[in-house]
This record gives structure tokens, sequence and C-alpha cells, in this order.
């Protein structure tokens, strides 16, 4: 008799790696060497495609199948994942979410280096010490380069302890370095000395509550609201809060929505918690970003304050997620993978077992519902801290009165008061620019972006149009086109022509802009904050202006153009126009000289106003929420907005009349609004569309998406077109 029959061996298994391109699939691959296994998942390969090479993670490892035909090979990067456990599972939340590819989602939590295959940066901390050149050249030395060859001269000195002695440091040392007078070194790990922490004001009873419910809520996951008025003193409760997770050995990342109040938190924070803060945002180069991602993974960054994108950063030995301005829009990503911040942090909490604090004096209705639901634990800080008190507000009718760059006489004359008694002034306008557009006075004509169904924003005084949507620029012409007249004149305002006015009617005093324009170079914002100093004088600003930052001798801020938000279609516009001006309204009275707040209107009657001045930002949350209820919009109803976009608008149709068949063919109930015109038909010269899906639960949303997403791809006519899928959506733009 023969023995039993051999069997054959188990194919070896091979690797599935998600990459960053817009198919929604893994691709597998095989080893260039060794044999897959579990370690691989997390870890970054360099693979053929088609003709290029891409960096992708390797999400996971499966027999090959039978149909497949030979399998190109894979170069694995990284001796251990760089994505794992928690972090990992996350992204493949969200890529479920999102209903993105996951290869996307990977690229997206990845710094530019890594997605490029680089290595995992270098974390060492850094010094800067005076050569024997700059120990001779020291005592002729002038200027900010003198005051920092003073603090190398007695010893070297780390980056975040320069950071908190010396403010923007980083240009006089790069002017000494450049002259060979100062050096940079790698410090040894123990060498870095950190600031020492100083101490705070004594906190409130409000302030004291909320610190001491967040200290019972212990280490596991635990949402709360912080909802204070501003200058209520919710930094302070946050730094208890970071100060005890530090206690504990953890990690505390706070995320703030702009970039420019990165700098003044990051000072502030260095100061009290007396440990290096690491950053995170845009305006950081893609080294420094490496670095700071890098230190997070090691454990080595305990404390990390960045925007959007920081919400990605791996956390190892996570103790606390805060999120500041919670309700700012800018936490939402509008392009590529359409996240936001604020929720997935959530989402992240909830996986890593920690608390969540989501902060805002103007909290979105979204999350006053979970509060009010008990679904997360609401905390209120309901008076200004210390002296500071609550703004006297005043509504400034111009119906039938002379303006001059939009600005009325009683607005012009507070501005005096203010300056005469030593204090200064913010005029509020969100819109940057000259003037909204140039109309030609004779025939009608206006300057309209030849891409964009939108007029041209008038700059530079006059001589320049831009288009604030695609980009596009052109000088302002001579005469009119049509018609050959020299009766061109530039209607409405923005900061531009605001603070020429002011400029004029004020030369004794410096007038500051403060807009996009005026703040792109790095750290301009608050560089241009601190030249402004406490003496009498006037900010015309965007909302840039409206958050987070402190200004103790403001005592007036003057809000033109509040109507351009009281009858807009977006459904969310009414809440977008009362959080901004209770954020705005905010900064004057910050500190003993008492503020007022000036609202220009010609609708003094409406009932946005009237709910805010008599009942406060909560009077108005209210009746929206009722108001959303009835018509059926969230926080009561779950949305998600396809988007088509291309050169011939029956393409964009099509393919949005197809997409809604395969939804309808799913055979689960939703709403189906489209296709529609966007509400900017055509943009940088392609003509949009978009199809609204609702539904009053997230589930069959995001199953009747599951299920019809396949066929949608599939189709036809999504290879003549450009679309998204935008879940949760904020702007139906």
């Amino acid at each position: 008799m023969g023995g039993p029959m051999p069997t054959a061996p188990a194919p070896a298994l091979v690797w599935n790696v998600a990459l960053p391109v817009p198919l929604p699939r893994l691709f597998d691959y095989r080893p260039a060497a060794g044999e897959a296994g579990p370690g691989d998942i997390g870890c970054r390969v360099r693979v053929p495609f088609g003709t290029r090479e891409l960096v992708g993670v390797i999400a996971g490892i499966a027999p090959p199948d039978d149909a497949t035909p030979e399998l190109r090979t894979g170069e694995r990067l990284d001796s251990a994942p760089l994505l794992q456990g928690e972090l990992l599972e996350s992204l493949r939340w969200l890529a479920r979410y999102a209903h993105a590819p996951l290869g996307e989602v990977v690229a997206t939590a990845l710094p530019a280096s890594l997605r490029q295959g680089e290595p995992l940066a270098d974390t060492h901390a850094w010094g800067w010490r005076l050569t024997e050149a700059g120990r001779t050249a020291w005592p002729r030395l002038r200027g900010k380069p003198r005051r920092l060859a003073d603090l190398l001269a007695d010893a070297e000195r780390d980056e975040d302890a320069l950071a908190t002695l010396l403010e923007d440091w980083r240009g006089a040392a790069r002017a000494l370095a450049g002259r060979a007078l100062v050096e940079r070194f790698a410090l040894a790990p123990a060498t870095p000395r950190a600031p020492e922490a100083a101490t705070g004001p004594v906190l409130n009873a409000e302030q004291q509550q909320a610190v001491d419910a967040l200290r019972a809520a212990g280490t596991g996951f635990a949402p709360f609201l912080l909802d204070g008025v501003t200058g209520s003193g919710k930094t302070e409760v946050y730094l208890h809060a970071i100060a005890d997770c530090l206690a504990r050995g953890r990690q505390a990342l706070v995320l703030v929505p702009e970039i420019g109040l990165t700098p003044q938190t990051l000072r502030r924070f260095r100061e009290r918690l007396g440990v290096p803060v690491h950053a995170l945002h845009s305006g950081l180069g893609d080294g420094e970003r490496a670095r700071t991602w890098a230190a997070c993974l090691r454990g080595e960054a305990r404390v990390i304050v960045g925007t959007r994108s920081a919400v990605f950063l791996p956390l190892p030995a996570a103790g606390l997620i805060v999120i500041d301005e919670e309700h700012d829009g800018s936490f939402k990503q509008l392009d590529g993978i359409r996240y936001h911040a604020r929720d997935f942090a959530l989402v992240r909490a909830k996986a890593l077992d920690v608390p969540i604090v989501l902060g805002s004096a103007t909290p979105s209705l979204e999350t006053l519902r979970n509060a009010s639901s008990g679904r997360y634990a609401h905390l209120q800080l309901r008076a200004r801290a210390g002296v500071a008190r609550s703004p006297r507000v005043r509504v400034c009718d111009v119906r039938k009165r002379p303006l001059e760059a939009g600005l009325s006489p009683e607005l012009f004359e507070a501005v005096a008061a203010t300056l005469r008694s030593g204090g200064q002034a913010l005029v509020f306008k969100n819109r940057r620019g000259y003037a909204p557009v140039l109309l030609c006075h004779d025939c009608g004509w206006s300057a309209q972006c030849t891409r964009c169904d939108a007029p041209m924003t008038v700059h530079a005084g006059g001589r320049r149009l831009q288009c604030h949507h695609c980009g596009a620029r052109r000088p302002a012409p001579d005469a009119c086109p049509d018609c050959g007249g020299l009766a061109l004149q530039a209607q409405g305002a923005g900061t531009e022509r605001i603070e020429e006015a002011l400029a004029a009617r004020f030369p004794d005093v410096p007038v500051l802009r403060i807009d996009r324009g005026t703040t792109q170079r790095r750290d301009a914002l608050e560089q241009l904050l601190r030249e402004f100093g406490t003496a009498p004088g006037i900010l015309v600003g965007t909302q840039m202006l409206a958050k987070g930052h402190d200004l103790p001798n403001l005592a007036l801020v003057a809000v033109v153009g509040v109507d351009e938000g009281l009858f807009s279609a977006d459904f969310r516009a009414p809440e977008k126009l009362a959080q901004l001006l209770i954020q705005v309204a905010g900064r004057a009275g910050r500190a003993e000289r008492p503020g007022e707040v000036l609202l220009q209107t010609h609708h003094p009657q409406h009932p946005l106003l009237e709910t805010l001045l008599n009942g406060g930002y909560h009077a108005f949350a209210q009746a929206e929420l009722g108001q959303r209820e009835a018509a059926g919009f969230p926080p009561f109803a779950h949305l998600a907005l396809m988007r088509a976009e291309a050169k011939q608008l029956d393409a964009a149709h099509a393919f949005l009349h197809a997409a809604k068949v395969a939804l309808r063919d799913t055979g689960i109930a939703l709403e189906l609004h489209g296709p529609l015109p966007a509400p900017m038909p055509r943009r940088a010269g392609y003509q949009r569309a978009q199809l609204l899906l609702s539904a009053t639960e997230r589930r069959p949303l995001h199953a009747a998406l599951d299920a019809a997403l396949p066929a949608i791809h599939a189709l036809p006519e999504a290879r003549r077109v450009r679309w998204s899928l935008d879940v949760d959506p904020i702007d139906l733009y």
C-alpha cells in the first residue's frame, strides 16, 4: 500500500497595498525579498503602478487570488510599521465613513516626506550656541541679533527655551548663522532644558468646577462641551486639564482652527506647562512637519498644538484631546478627503479611550444638540474671567445715511471717541480687497471672471482685478470694454478701501489691515499685532481677527456689512453669521477697559439681530434648532452631497442622473434632490452640478452609498466628469 498523497504547499501570502489613487480597492503585490507576514501591515512599500512607482501602505496580507495574473513585486521601506493599532483602524473607519479609497486617506494622514518614501525623520532636540567668531562680534551686534547673542553668551539654549525667551528668534538665528556667528547642534536626549512652568491666574468658581469635572472623568472616553462666553478663560481650563494629563505621563493634542492662533497658543502653553510644545500646521516646512509626526510616533512629543491635519498624528500615549473653537468651519476639509477634524477627533478619542474637550463661545448646533441630549457633558462658563466685562452692544441704523467707503458718520465718531480715550478700535468687514465689483456707471458693464460665474474683486486701490474663486488676475481697464466710457467705479467696500478711508480720516494713528493679503508670510499675523502694540490705533480686518486673539486695549468693535449674511440661501448662514458676530464682538473689553460693539445695518429689526441682542447666542441657537427640525435639516437629518463638474454641463447632469438611478436601485429609502446647478454654476472654467442625499438616520444613508458606489464608479458617464462625494457637507456650494 502506498503512503498518503502529498499535499500541495500553501501559496505564499501577498501584500494588499493601499495606494494613493482614486480607486476604491487594494492592490496585490509580492514581497521582493522574504515572505509576507502580519508584521508587514502598516509598513510603507514602494511598488510599480503602470509606468510609474508609487509609495503605499500595506493594509493586509492574504493568499493570492487564483485568477490573479503574475503579480509584480514591491519593496518594503520600513523595518517597523508606521501605522498600527488605533491610528490604522481609525483611518480604516474614516475611509468607510467618507466612502473614500483607503490609499488616499492614508496619504492624507502622512506628512509629505513619508508619502514620498523618505525615512522617518530624525527627532533630535536642537540647540544653538555662539561660535568663537560670535563671541568676538557679540559686543558689536544690535537689535534682535544682539538679544539672541545675549541669551547664548552665558549658555547653550535649546530651541523651545529660545521660543519662550525671545519672540521671532529664528530670523535672527538664521542671520547670525549666515555670518558663522552662531551654530545649531543636536542635543543629547537628556540635555534639553525645558522652561520652568509659570503660575497662572486663580480660577474662578465656574472654571474650577470645569477643571474638577474633567479631573473626575479620569482616563476613559468622556466627551465634554466647554461652553464659555468670549473672555471667560477657556484656555485656563485647557491648561489645567493638560497639566493633569502630563502628570500622568500621557500626551495631549490641541486642535486650533487657524494658523494665526498657533504662535500665541504655543507661547502661552510653553510658558505655563514647562515642557516642549510641538506645532503642526501648513505654515511649517515639510521637514518640521515630518519631525513633529515622528516625535509623536516615538512618544517624545508630549503636547502638540496644530490645525486640522494634526488630527492624524500618532498618539501612542494619548491622554487628552482638546478642540478649541470647535464650531469653526476651517476644521472641515473641503477638497480631497472631505473629513471634519472635530468629528474624526471624537472617533479617535473613543478608540483611544481618552477624554475630549470641545470648547467654544458659540458651539455648533450639532454639538449643542449632543450636549442637550446627554451625549456630551455640558460645562458652562457664563462670566468673563478676571476684571473683564461684557461689551455694550449698539445697533447703528444706516438707512438713508451718507456712507463713506461703507462707513457711517456714527461709526467714524465712535472710532474718534475711542482714540481720544486712548483705546483701540477694530473695524470688521468680512470681505477683503478694495471693492467687490468694478462697474461702468454709463452702461452698467461689470468686470466678471471669464472662468467663473462671479464678479472679479477690485484690489490695489482699483488698479487690479482678482477672482477670489479661481485666482485669475488681470489689470483693471482704463475704459469700459463695452461702451468705451470712462465712468468706471469701484462699487462697495472691502478691507483695502476701508483702510484707505480710515487712514485719511485719522492720519495721526496707525491703521493696520489684517486679511489674507497682509498675512501670507510665516507668523505674519503675530508680528503685525505685536508691532501694533497697545497704543491708540485702528485695526481693519476680516474673520481672521474674530478668533482667539487677546487685544487688551481694544475698546471698540465696529461690524460693517452685517446685512450680507442675513438673506443667504444657505441654511447654515444664520448660524455662521451669529457665530461670527458673537466671536468678533468678544474681542472688545477683554481687560480693564470697558468695551463697546457697534453693529452697522440696514435691517435693525431683523429677527436674527433682535434675538442675538436680547437673548444672546443660546437663545438664537434654540430658535434655529426648532427651525432646522421643522425643515428636516442637520442635526435632525444626515446629508451627503455628490458634486460633478465638466467642461459641458450635459456631461455633469448625465453622470448625476445615472448616479441617482444607481442609488434608487438599492431600494433604500432616501430623499434625492437634483441634479441641480451648484450655487456657483461655473468655476475655473468647469460647469458644476450636484445631487443632494438626505436621510433621517445615518445608517440608511451609508447603506445606500455602500450599495450604489461600486456601480457609480463603473458608470461610463463617470469617465467624462470630475466627481466627488462629501458626507456631512457644511457648505452646499
